[in-house]
């Protein structure tokens, strides 16, 4: 019971735990979803379909191969980049609140 009281008091944070599961959401679940529901759009969407494929046919006819692959590999490069921000940005948050724990403990001497 005494957790249960600390946690609506705001003595206990469960930001930690909320924090790991929607860095995961956001690292794993955002790229596989936004892929899935653009298949999606293209299966269920006729026009959409249409306008892939043309765009398809107009950049392998007007598009030379190294400069193909040189847009891969710069797709690929920020897709890591924002990859690591995400991580980055949730591990300052996670420092931030373990620096609040320490200081907590310290202040409570």
């Amino acid at each position: 019971m005494q957790g249960f009281m600390d946690f609506l008091s705001f003595k206990t944070f469960i930001s930690p735990y909320v924090l790991l599961a929607f860095y995961y959401i956001g690292a794993l679940g955002v790229p596989i979803g936004s892929w899935l529901f653009a298949l999606w759009i293209k299966r269920k969407y006729w026009i959409v379909s249409d306008a892939y494929e043309t765009g398809k046919e107009v950049i392998n006819a007007y598009t030379p191969v190294k400069y193909r692959i040189l847009f891969f590999s710069l797709f690929i490069f920020c897709f890591i980049c924002m990859e690591i921000f995400w991580r980055m940005m949730f591990e300052f948050m996670l420092a931030y609140l373990q620096m609040r724990d320490a200081l907590m403990i310290l202040v409570a001497q």
